[in-house]
């Protein structure tokens, strides 16, 4: 029972956190020109079609396009699977560390689908602030990723916070 309910943590993390971010990408692709933007609340949410080469912000964006290659679909591929795999078949995990590793794999995986179908490029469109004080330019995957890393770490700060452990699969 213990490794089912494992199973199905993250099969529904992953499946819904990769099909929200694919979904949302496809709609923006359709509805948005590349560059357009709107704006919603007051303009504390716009929606921006951005085609981004590089990660978070477009760091790399101006290496290589084999070295992008490299690191954004080869690496990131690898981390993703891994972190999969240890949300799967690590013994002595918390709930919420299983939880948080599928978050990771689910975020990664859905920027890595973008790379292998998108000419190496990701579909980012959100951005949300007040002003001149605003976010990046960023996805659904990229809330998955940056929310598991941060119960991640937050988790591994406070084991108690975790009591729920698994003894694996």
């Amino acid at each position: 029972m213990r490794a089912l309910k494992r199973i199905v943590l993250v099969s529904i993390t992953l499946f819904w956190c990769v099909g929200c971010d694919q979904i949302s990408k496809g709609v923006v692709r359709h509805y948005l020109a590349s560059g357009e933007s709107r704006s919603f609340l007051h303009d504390i949410f716009r929606l921006v079609h951005a085609e981004n080469s590089g990660a978070f912000l477009s760091l790399g964006a101006a290496l290589p396009e084999h070295t992008r290659t490299i690191i954004f679909t080869v690496i990131v591929g690898v981390l993703s699977a891994a972190a999969l795999l240890a949300a799967l078949l690590a013994r002595g995990l918390g709930r919420w560390q299983v939880i948080a590793l599928a978050l990771i794999a689910a975020g990664g995986s859905g920027n890595w689908i973008d790379r292998l179908t998108n000419g190496g490029k990701v579909t980012d469109f959100l951005n949300v602030g007040i002003g001149s004080l605003r976010t990046g330019i960023f996805n659904v995957a990229d809330m998955a990723l940056m929310v598991g890393i941060t119960l991640f770490v937050l988790v591994a700060r406070h084991p108690a916070a975790s009591n729920n452990r698994w003894s694996g699969p």
